[in-house]
């Protein structure tokens, strides 16, 4: 928006929206073309007034319910995703992080509905004790599609939040935004008049309206039959979604396999000897909760049970058991590495300290995980070792020599395999990766891939029998006993874990 630019009139001060052809005192208005980053100058703010505004096609995320008076309290970012293309996956997830308290954690994922609309995402934050300014929310959108040979899209934005002093007036407040984020004011001072003619502008505009000293300021709002929308109670804009390159797949010197011939995204390794039996639980998941041994329809991947010292020892579902949330921890991938969050009622404990809830935490080797806070010993897990592409959990307590947890990321293969093997081999466990939907085995000596599936009659007659079972299930248990007859044999004979 600008003044009346007609070149026989240079004195009139009357302010014309965009892409009207004169001003309200006739003087017609020379056509300016515009390109570049100035074509469109229309920020969303504050106190919106839409006339006729189209959908914005580009990616975006549409941000409302800032009020920079919460200054130090409890806020809520509604974030809407806009714009995506059709191609993109039905469900996205995005990593925040900012010196902002996101209480909500930093993994969040935005859900398609039937009619192609996405559900929004809530980032609840605090900025309680800390200095006023600006403050930077990173956000980055990954969509990946159903396809495994299809390449993933990855979106970056920056939001920028305003903490106000405490002692800030609603005056200070509103001036200061007005300042960085309005993209119209008028003003009028000591007697002067400004008028401003609101019509069709293709856009959103945002208008601070002033009147000081005897001025008169005249708004006129026409819509054309259209739609006007006022919105004064919060501040909200769009913020642009910038997709980034993602590398290019290294070429595979041997012809892309056929899909796993035993696809599974759990698993379990069974390893039975005369005087005890130890499960090597495997999990390919983009997100493990772990939570509460349940016999029914449990709510977590990883199930942990209190397991009794007395005669005879074994997992007890009761008891201290109950102590265990049903989801009690979350442990993925995050921006700096693998991490692990409290989502529980009882709390948990990263070498006898309580992190904090929704506060994800990375996990590092020889780090102690108790379950819970409130009653040590309940369950206690180690980080075992933390691979390029997997984490390896190892139980302290009783369930030593009941089971381990072989956490990877799905469909990852590293490249390099020094690391991998060194961290195996530390912790005692086989060389694992997930790959074409199921669990495969590397040779730390001469790099073969070994698919991980049920062996056939022939190859158990052939002796193949004495090696670990394999199961399709984490918990085999659940279905009758690790005894059972569906249990074969896997196709490789891997190494006892310690």
């Amino acid at each position: 928006m600008k003044r009346c630019s007609h070149p026989e009139h240079p004195h009139c001060t009357v302010w014309v929206m965009p892409g009207e052809s004169a001003c309200a005192h006739g003087h017609a208005q020379p056509v300016v073309q515009e390109q570049g980053p100035d074509v469109n100058l229309l920020i969303p703010a504050a106190g919106p007034i839409v006339a006729g505004a189209t959908p914005l096609q580009r990616p975006h995320l549409h941000v409302s319910g800032f009020d920079p008076r919460a200054a130090g309290g409890r806020q809520v970012l509604k974030l809407e995703l806009r714009g995506m293309p059709a191609g993109c996956a039905p469900q996205v997830s995005m990593l925040a992080s900012s010196r902002l308290r996101l209480d909500s954690g930093e993994r969040h994922g935005f859900a398609r509905t039937g009619r192609g609309e996405w559900l929004p995402v809530f980032l609840e934050f605090s900025s309680r004790g800390l200095e006023h300014g600006q403050y930077r929310i990173e956000l980055e959108l990954h969509s990946r599609p159903e396809d495994a040979l299809a390449p993933a899209r990855v979106w970056i934005a920056t939001l920028l939040i305003l903490a106000p002093r405490l002692d800030a007036s609603l005056h200070d407040i509103h001036q200061t935004f007005l300042a960085t984020h309005k993209n119209v004011r008028v003003s009028a001072d000591d007697a002067s008049i400004a008028r401003v003619k609101a019509g069709f502008c293709g856009g959103s505009v945002d208008i601070d309206v002033s009147a000081r000293n005897a001025g008169i300021a005249h708004l006129d709002l026409d819509a054309a039959g259209g739609k006007i929308d006022l919105g004064f109670s919060s501040i909200a804009w769009d913020e642009d979604l910038i997709e980034i390159d993602q590398p290019l797949r290294q070429p595979q010197i041997h012809p892309a396999p056929a899909r796993h011939p035993c696809p599974a995204s759990t698993a379990c390794l069974v390893f039975e000897a005369p005087e005890r039996v130890r499960h090597l639980r495997l999990f390919a998941l983009d997100e493990c909760v772990l939570g509460r041994f349940e016999h029914g329809a449990p709510e977590a991947d990883l199930l942990l049970a209190h397991h009794g010292q007395a005669e005879p020892a074994g997992p007890c579902v009761e008891g201290l058991t109950r102590r265990i949330s049903a989801r009690h921890a979350l442990i993925r991938r995050g921006r700096d590495g693998y991490e692990i969050e409290d989502v529980s009622r009882y709390g948990l404990l990263l070498d006898g300290a309580w992190p904090g809830k929704h506060l994800p935490v990375p996990l590092r080797p020889g780090m102690r995980i108790e379950l819970t806070a409130s009653i040590p010993g309940v369950a206690v897990l180690e980080v075992a070792a933390v691979l390029p592409n997997g984490v390896i959990l190892r139980r302290l307590d009783a369930g030593m020599a009941h089971e381990a947890f072989y956490l990877l990321d799905p469909e990852r293969d590293p490249e390099t395999l020094r690391g991998t093997a060194r961290g195996a081999h530390a912790s005692g466990m086989p060389l694992l990766f997930h790959r074409d939907g199921g669990f495969w085995q590397r040779d730390p000596a001469g790099g073969e891939a070994t698919p991980l599936a049920p062996a056939s009659a022939a190859e158990r007659l052939a002796g193949w029998q004495r090696g670990p079972q394999f199961a399709l299930r984490a918990y085999p248990e659940l279905q009758g006993g690790t005894a059972a007859p569906s249990f074969a044999p896997a196709r490789r004979a891997l190494a006892q874990p310690a």
